[in-house]
């Protein structure tokens, strides 16, 4: 079987709807005979750009909070490198917060 991976996304709700195109053109969001299938829930991200930073949103040496999306969905590791490619061209941040993790079938 092949290895799948959980993927978490956090986005500005202005490229939430991206970022979930994104995800399905490219192959994740896959479960059984359903695609694009995802899941959300809102909060704030809070960040402070540093020095040497471009920031999509804020400036240079001020803290900021963005209400923001956390996308969730599967990924088979054969599409995983042109997933994490689209997230990053889709997403607006110059350092997209994302994690991957492997999910071990049970």
């Amino acid at each position: 079987m092949e290895k799948r991976y959980k993927l978490v996304i956090y986005a500005p709700l202005t490229h939430a709807d991206d970022i979930r195109d994104a995800l399905g053109k490219f192959g994740a969001g896959k479960i059984g005979n359903y695609s694009n299938c995802t899941f959300s829930v809102r909060g704030v991200g809070r960040f402070k750009p540093e020095e040497g930073a471009e920031p999509h949103i804020g400036e240079v040496g001020t803290l900021e909070a963005v209400e923001e999306e956390r996308i969730e969905t599967v990924c088979e590791g054969r599409v995983l490198k042109d997933v994490l490619d689209a997230i990053r061209q889709a997403h607006p941040y110059e350092e997209p917060a994302m994690d991957v993790y492997p999910i071990e079938i049970v």
